[in-house]
C-alpha cells in the first residue's frame, strides 16, 4: 500500500466501506458440539465404546463485564447461527483491511497547510482593544 497513491486508497476504501455494508446478519462466538452421559447406569450411553447423547450445540461469546455468555441451540438453529458466525468473521477482516487503509490514507495525505502556516505578519492598522482603563482598581504600586 506504499506505493499506493490517495486516490487509489480513497477508491479502496470506498470499495471496502460497499463490503461492509453489504455484510449480513452476523454475531460473534462459537459453537460447541457437545456429548454428555446421563448418568443412568442401564442407559446405552454407560457403555465404554458409546459417545454419550448428543449432539447437544452451545453457542458462547464473550460479554463485556459478565464473562462468557452460552445459549443452547436447536439443530434446526446450528446452521444459521454457524453462517452468521462465519459473516462475523468476514465484517472483522474487512473491519481491519479499513483500519490498515485509513493509516495509510492518513500517512498519505499532507498536513493541512492552513494549520501548519506561519501566522500572518500584521501592518498596525488592526484594532488593538480599547484605550481607556477598566473599572476595576488596579493594585497600588
Amino acid at each position: 500500500m506504499d506505493d499506493a497513491s490517495l486516490d487509489d486508497l480513497e477508491q479502496r476504501r470506498a470499495r471496502l466501506y460497499d463490503q461492509l455494508a453489504a455484510t449480513d446478519d452476523f454475531r460473534r462466538g462459537s459453537i460447541s458440539e457437545n456429548y454428555r452421559r446421563c448418568g443412568r447406569p442401564n442407559c446405552a450411553c454407560a457403555q465404554p465404546d458409546h459417545p454419550g447423547h448428543g449432539p447437544r450445540y452451545l453457542w458462547t461469546r464473550t460479554v463485556a463485564g459478565r464473562g462468557t455468555k452460552g445459549r443452547q441451540l436447536s439443530a434446526e438453529e446450528v446452521d444459521k447461527v454457524r453462517a452468521e458466525l462465519a459473516n462475523y468473521q468476514r465484517f472483522a477482516a474487512v473491519s481491519e483491511q479499513i483500519v490498515e487503509v485509513n493509516e495509510a490514507i492518513c500517512e498519505a495525505r499532507p498536513p493541512n497547510p492552513v494549520a501548519s502556516a506561519p501566522p500572518v505578519a500584521t501592518t498596525g492598522d488592526e484594532k488593538r482593544g480599547s484605550t481607556s482603563r477598566s473599572r476595576r482598581s488596579s493594585p497600588p504600586r
